[in-house]
């Protein structure tokens, strides 16, 4: 019953808008992680010094623009982000504010501006089709009504961790693949098959997401603004396929961790996340 009426909804709130349909949605994103530092040479007020760093850097803000077919989502620059205390460093494989994530709907592709360790990448694949369910369960996010829909899909909640302190490195295992239930709030209020991130194929905007540790919500929708909204697909970057993308990701990763240990990091503490 809930598909019929959503459907419904959507073929008629559809036939209201123009091709032109636009829009601009600014999402807020938190990251759950809990760093187990019992065995690190860190002191006390390094390792609570290090939890706040962690949490700030996986807050963050970014913005989705939004025609009918085509989006581009990117961080937001955060000019007065907290910089690292010295004798702290914290690497995060493939995020920054440079970054632009174009998604084409009607084609079901994606391309990806990215840079890796000052390389620039262009990866290009076909956008990943998540086999939603529509539940029944409703909420209010500002002043739309939104539906909830879950999927399932294999993932790590945490990739790679490492923690090194001078020559010595303490590396945190990686978990094992497990399944991930994503809990996904969309409104057919504005039927725009489209969402943060990766995110697409509900009957109408997604507004909040659950992926495992990470959460993000919308805070900010502004419909058909006055100024044309800015839309492009990147072209610049070596292209690649998200799996080429991965494997290259991965030897980089090695490469500084390699280059680290080699060189030493005269008592401080570097931090590697996996992208």
């Amino acid at each position: 019953m809930i598909r019929i009426m959503i459907l419904i909804l959507l073929f008629m709130i559809e036939s209201l808008f123009a091709q032109d349909f636009q829009g601009i949605v600014t999402y807020k994103t938190n990251r759950k992680m809990d760093l187990n530092m019992e065995d690190s040479k860190m002191n006390a007020d390094m390792q609570k010094q290090l939890q706040e760093m962690l949490k700030k850097q996986f807050q963050k803000e970014f913005r989705l623009n939004f025609n009918t077919t085509e989006s581009v989502y990117r961080e937001e620059e955060n000019l007065g982000a907290p910089q690292p205390a010295s004798g702290v460093q914290i690497v995060v494989a493939g995020s920054g504010a440079s970054n632009i994530l174009y998604k084409n709907i009607k084609e079901k592709r994606f391309a990806r501006k990215q840079d890796m360790m000052g390389k620039l990448f262009l990866v290009k694949d076909n956008l990943e089709k998540l086999d939603w369910k529509l539940e029944d369960e409703t909420k209010k996010i500002g002043k739309y009504t939104c539906y909830k829909a879950t999927a399932k899909r294999m993932g790590q909640r945490m990739r790679s961790m490492t923690i090194s302190t001078d020559n010595e490195e303490e590396e945190m295992t990686e978990p094992e693949e497990e399944e991930i239930t994503i809990t996904a709030w969309y409104t057919p209020e504005i039927p725009i098959s489209n969402g943060p991130g990766n995110y697409w194929g509900l009957p109408g905007l997604i507004l909040e997401i659950n992926d495992g540790d990470q959460s993000i919500l919308s805070t900010k929708l502004v419909l058909n603004p006055k100024k044309e909204i800015d839309i492009k697909e990147p072209t610049k970057g070596k292209v690649v396929t998200e799996e080429k993308f991965e494997k290259i990701m991965e030897k980089k990763m090695k490469e500084m961790r390699d280059r680290m240990n080699t060189r030493g990091n005269g008592g401080n503490f570097e931090i590697r996340i996996g992208g």
